[in-house]
């Protein structure tokens, strides 16, 4: 389809799907064009037949389906300032496809405005706000700081200045019916300045939804993990959620790509025979990759905990690219939580292993002799070892002999630390007594340093 047989849906489509992509769904540019056709053939007029349609076309999942409702509503509602139900319900869809189409016929601006408000023809009125709201730039809108800002921009456009003026020359006149007029006027304005400043309100959740949502998770993402409070928790889950799975996604493809290896010409050739050597089939040489085998240490104690529920989290969440993931809890002493992990939903399962170990006091020396007694024997030397803790044993032996012996049967340890490295050797830490038997040593606080750690260990494996 030509881009001009799609031209009369497109400005008004163009800022829905801008809406729609806000509030969560992902439309692709087919769906954009097919969107775009489906407008196309039914129109604006009826508002039920175009929801049920974009709705087929737009929204593919449960959670997408109730976003798009709750969009469409917010974006083509139409209040037609004020009027009624009775009075609002016939304008209403025939307003709603004039001004989102923009084959409105009111008259704005000056003396037009005015007439409009006496007139109470509010159908029109709602024409001429969306008119003036598009001109404005309503779709720029991004803070609620800018609502009175828009307001005035869109009252300006319509002529209000010129009313205004009208309305004090009424006042000034002394007579009966100017000072009746001046109050009804006066009125109408008022209902107006109330309906623009909605209309600019709905606006601003429309249009400033995908990037407050957007600027959210930045800052989610960025945020020390022990700093988070509890309303936060479940945004972050989602996020630990989608980063594994774009993480596993990404590793997939670069594997494939990998798998594909180079010509293997011999091969080939052998293949074609029956072709007299003419290459129609190809054969390619095959290069297995093993995918990473981890082992995880958590620190559950204390300040730690948080992190550790959240690598935990992220970790199960990379089941593609991750093969065998043992998951061990630690306090005073430590135990594998792999089964409970892998039997249970991961947000009860970390629930039940922080009752069962959680929060006590660190003992690493401790802790590592029990690893080094029931499970050293399962590390090779395609075994990373990731140590989630502060290093912090309470003055206890911090046994680094076990950790040098875990070095040299792995293929690398790696030591997430929640801490600041300025705060590393101080006090109890006994942070640079391990650090000589790690591959890496960094500080980890927040989602973004975790999924930098992770790819870190995926791209090594390919």
């Amino acid at each position: 389809m030509s881009g001009s047989g799609i031209a009369p849906a497109s400005e008004p489509l163009r800022r829905f799907l801008q809406v729609a992509r806000g509030a969560g769904l992902r439309v692709s540019a087919a769906e954009g064009i097919d969107a775009a056709r489906a407008v196309q053939m039914i129109g604006f007029s009826d508002r039920d037949i175009l929801k049920d349609s974009l709705g087929l076309i737009l929204a593919k999942t449960p959670e997408e389906k109730a976003a798009y409702d709750e969009a469409f509503e917010l974006y083509f509602k139409r209040d037609d300032l004020g009027a009624s139900e009775d009075e609002a319900e016939g304008p209403k869809r025939g307003s709603a496809a004039q001004s989102q189409g923009g084959e409105g016929q009111g008259e704005g601006g000056g003396q037009g405005l005015g007439q409009l408000l006496e007139q109470d023809d509010r159908a029109s009125l709602a024409t001429e706000m969306e008119k003036a709201a598009r001109e404005s730039g309503i779709e720029n809108i991004r803070f609620f700081t800018q609502k009175n800002l828009y307001a005035r921009r869109i009252l300006d456009r319509m002529g209000l200045r010129q009313v205004e003026r009208d309305i004090e020359a009424l006042r000034q006149s002394g007579t009966p019916e100017g000072l009746g007029r001046a109050q009804f006027l006066e009125g109408r304005v008022d209902q107006l300045r109330d309906s623009v400043r909605d209309f600019v309100e709905r606006n601003l959740i429309l249009f400033a939804k995908g990037e407050t949502e957007k600027f959210r998770e930045e800052l989610l993402k960025s945020a020390r993990l022990s700093n988070l409070e509890r309303r936060d928790l479940d945004r972050m889950r989602v996020l630990v959620r989608q980063m594994a799975k774009k993480l596993a996604a990404r590793y997939a493809k670069t594997r494939r790509r990998r798998l594909r290896g180079q010509l293997d010409i011999r091969r080939t050739m052998r293949r074609n025979m029956g072709w007299g050597g003419i290459p129609f089939i190809t054969v390619w040489k095959q290069k297995r990759i093993e995918k990473p085998r981890v082992m995880v240490l958590c620190d559950v104690s204390g300040s730690v905990a948080p992190m550790s529920q959240f690598l935990l989290m992220f970790l199960y969440a990379l089941n593609e690219a991750l093969s065998d993931i043992r998951s061990f809890a630690f306090a005073g002493s430590l135990i594998e939580v792999s089964e409970i992990l892998e039997k249970e939903p991961v947000e009860q399962a970390i629930t039940k292993i922080m009752e069962l170990i959680g929060f006590g006091s660190s003992n690493f020396g401790n802790s590592f002799a029990d690893f080094e007694d029931g499970w050293m024997q399962h590390v090779t030397n395609k075994t990373t070892i990731i140590i989630l803790g502060d290093a912090r044993g309470n003055r206890t032996d911090p046994r680094a002999d076990i950790v040098a012996r875990m070095s040299e049967r792995s293929k690398r340890i790696i030591w997430l630390n929640p801490e600041y490295k300025s705060a590393w050797g101080t006090g109890d830490s006994d942070m640079y007594r391990y650090a000589p038997f790690c591959s890496l040593v960094t500080v980890c606080n927040t989602l973004r340093h975790l999924e930098r750690a992770i790819t870190d260990i995926l791209e090594d494996a390919v």
